[in-house]
């Protein structure tokens, strides 16, 4: 049975994170690139993804449009088999973002009206897997990424605060267990936080965490030419708040998450011949019945996954296509509830080996 049929899911398994994953996450853990068969092989992936986000019920003014603006993201992999011990891979990735526009008009709760937040990010990341035998691997590296983004709140005294590009680094830690003749692979990768520091309309300086993270990969081989795969990734995102000091009319932040967040999905996936493979993803984040943050209005979701894979000697492309159910949730600023909500994400993976 050959493991990488696992590959036949990549592209949902990868838009689930960009579709709906906790706080502002739009990326999640890319190091099982290193596993990627090939002495080189080079990865590119692409992601639409069309959130539909409005208020059902508001302290006044009647209901919203959509919050939610559509957005791409976009990956790049490389990996290189160094010697059958070292294997090496360097990833770009956004790792973070958002793209929110409360209306002028209609919005509940009116301290977000006309309001429009943007967060973007970039992340560059290089790291070295040892193979200590066929079954035992440990891999790390070290993350550079960038943050910028700018906020404007027309109904709090015009404010507005645009902060550049502030790099900072981090690390990533993880490690494996795999049995080849049946697929078996367990990962786990540890992904510390990065701290950004930003400076206000006054140049009072406020502090900007992406939080640390740890995800656990599964995936076995239960039948011939069928694989079953699933992940569960926790962040913490109790540690992120955007709080510049200027922005004083109020005693909490423009945003922050109330809760550290668990991801899961869970698939199957199934080569039908030499060329062509197919899946089936099932994602799940609890509604934590929080209040949440502005850069968000969504509250856990249910997601449900198709993709196919078609493979040839030397590159493989996969596709896929998923519809997520937003949970219900409250804003912190805007007064509004935000319910029965939806996305669709569509992934495209292309990967070339040589």
């Amino acid at each position: 049975m050959k493991s990488n049929i696992l590959c036949s899911a990549a592209a949902l398994t990868l838009i689930a994170g960009a579709a709906t994953a906790g706080g502002i996450q739009r990326d999640g853990d890319r190091s099982q690139i290193l596993f990627e068969d090939g002495d080189n092989y080079v990865e590119f992936s692409a992601t639409h993804v069309s959130p539909s986000v409005r208020s059902t019920s508001a302290v006044q003014g009647g209901p919203t449009p959509n919050i939610q603006e559509s957005y791409q993201t976009f990956h790049l992999g490389y990996k290189r088999a160094v010697s059958d011990q070292i294997t090496v891979a360097l990833l770009v990735q956004e790792m973070v973002g958002a793209d929110v526009s409360y209306p002028a008009t209609g919005t509940g709760g009116a301290l977000f009206q006309g309001g429009t937040a943007t967060v973007d990010s970039m992340a560059v990341t290089g790291l070295v897997k040892y193979q200590f035998n066929d079954r035992f691997s440990a891999y790390g590296g070290l993350r550079v990424q960038s943050l910028q983004g700018n906020v404007s709140v027309p109904a709090i005294g015009n404010y507005a605060l645009t902060v550049g590009n502030d790099y900072r680094a981090g690390y990533v830690l993880g490690a494996a267990y795999e049995i080849p003749d049946i697929a078996l692979k367990v990962a786990f990768t540890y992904e510390s936080e990065i701290e950004h520091e930003f400076r206000d309309n006054a140049g009072n300086p406020f502090k900007v965490a992406i939080p640390q993270a740890a995800t656990l990969h599964l995936q076995s081989g239960v039948a011939q030419n069928t694989i079953v795969f699933g992940s569960a990734r926790w962040q913490e995102w109790t540690e992120f708040q955007i709080a510049p000091a200027d922005f004083a009319l109020f005693p909490s932040p423009i945003a922050s998450e109330p809760s550290d967040i668990w991801t899961y999905e869970i698939g199957v996936g199934h080569r039908f011949n030499e060329s062509w493979a197919g899946s089936f993803t099932i994602g799940y984040e609890e509604d934590q019945g929080d209040i949440v943050g502005n850069l968000s209005g969504r509250d856990g979701f249910v997601s449900y996954g198709l993709g196919v894979k078609y493979s040839a000697e030397t590159y493989d492309v996969s596709a896929g296509v998923k519809y997520i159910e937003i949970g219900d949730a409250v804003t912190s600023r805007a007064g509004s509830s935000f319910e029965g909500n939806d996305a669709i994400a569509f992934g495209v993976k292309m990967g070339f080996r040589f």
